[in-house]
């Protein structure tokens, strides 16, 4: 099930972040490298919930959350019709649909508020997800050359987006 973050869940998705960012070398955030609390959570969902144009969503599967996607919409009037996409799933749950269900809330989400545009950075060897963003419509739009460094070697990051019409 693919749901709306509350406050609530904050602990939980903590630790589904930090999971995940243990489990994907893809991921900007490598594992301890950052300080998560429940409480900044906390506070990050509440503030992200009162922006019409942000959303975090939370995939469920038995009680326990198995991933989770960020849209954050643009702060200013010039970039207020975008969001800025990340998405995370536990490696026990990928290639279940998750990211594809995902997507397809997020769509609906941001035409209903009438965005215009999401947008990602991905590094250019993770050719799964770049699959599954391509599968919900996302084109590659360019190359951001040796953008991160990943075991002592540099990597490319592709930039992709979906335009909405609508």
């Amino acid at each position: 099930m693919i749901r709306h973050a509350l406050p609530e869940d904050a602990r939980q998705l903590v630790k589904v972040m930090q999971q995940v960012e243990r489990e994907s070398p893809y991921m900007l955030y490598e594992a301890g490298e950052r300080e998560i609390s429940a409480e900044n959570m906390e506070k990050r969902i509440r503030a992200l919930t009162e922006q019409e144009n942000s959303i975090i969503l939370l995939a469920e599967t038995d009680g326990q959350l198995a991933g989770y996607l960020f849209a954050i919409g643009g702060s200013s009037r010039k970039s207020a019709h975008t969001a800025s996409v990340v998405i995370g799933v536990t490696a026990a749950h990928q290639g279940k649909g998750l990211g594809t269900r995902f997507f397809e809330k997020l769509e609906k989400w941001a035409m209903n508020i009438e965005l215009h545009r999401l947008e990602l950075t991905v590094i250019t060897e993770n050719t799964r997800a770049i699959d599954l963003y391509e599968k919900a419509g996302f084109t590659i739009e360019g190359a951001k050359k040796d953008a991160l460094r990943m075991d002592g070697r540099f990597v490319d990051e592709y930039y992709m987006s979906k335009l909405l019409e609508g």
